[in-house]
């Protein structure tokens, strides 16, 4: 598997969706979904270029941690359950998965220092997924905005399952993210700069959608074991 080739691949890529919808490549920020994925092969990617980290799991990020340290940015794409937030505030820069109160008053709790974070909307309906409902993301962001360990950068959303076999589920699920994001920033009068949507089978749509934060794994690490 050739990791610099097929991140040359993936940039490729990028530019084109890009430019299709009238963006600049530039916006667009790749996070390296590194689940399974062993430390050898992502300091690899750190050295063809990959500036972030994402991780699906606290225990499994602390022991790359430990090796590659801060070679690069480190992100929690994956469900944060709340017993692990003490452990995920040393590692991750941000959160991508905010997904609900209790997580909230844990890292609340837990932070000594304010962290970015993603709420994480389901827009696909699956009941599969984690997420905020998307009706319930003006009640969820009030009940968080003056938490003063939390600063929301934007949002999140995994595309549909089945968007394989339909691929305009995918453009509607981040059609509406997109939106949501713009009616909330009206709302509060407030910029949320981050969407992050968009991973390896779906990445060129969500960013014809708005998405600026794309996590791929597959397209640069090849399929996992």
């Amino acid at each position: 598997m050739d990791i610099k080739k097929n991140i040359e691949l993936l940039r490729a890529r990028i530019e084109k969706a890009a430019l299709r919808a009238n963006r600049s490549p530039e916006e667009i920020t790749i996070v390296a979904v590194t689940k399974t994925v062993p430390p050898e092969r992502i300091i690899e990617a750190i050295e063809c270029g990959i500036k972030i980290i994402g991780e699906n799991r606290v225990q499994e990020a602390k022991e790359k941690f430990s090796i590659i340290g801060n070679r690069a940015e480190w992100h929690m794409v994956g469900h944060l359950q709340t017993n692990k937030v003490k452990d995920a505030l040393k590692m991750f820069s941000l959160i991508h998965s905010l997904d609900s109160i209790r997580l909230a008053e844990e890292i609340e709790k837990r932070a000594t220092e304010p962290i970015d974070c993603l709420i994480e909307v389901n827009t696909s309906g699956e009941t599969t997924k984690f997420g905020i409902k998307p009706e319930e993301l003006f009640t969820f962001y009030d009940s968080i905005k003056d938490f003063k360990k939390i600063r929301i950068k934007g949002l999140m959303t995994i595309g549909p399952g089945w968007a394989v076999t339909d691929p305009e589920a995918s453009r509607t699920s981040f059609r509406l993210l997109h939106d949501l994001r713009d009616e909330l920033a009206q709302a509060y009068d407030q910029e949320f700069p981050v969407l992050s949507m968009g991973m390896t089978s779906d990445f060129e749509v969500a960013i014809e959608e708005g998405s600026n934060m794309i996590r791929i794994g597959t397209a640069i690490f090849g399929p996992r074991e």
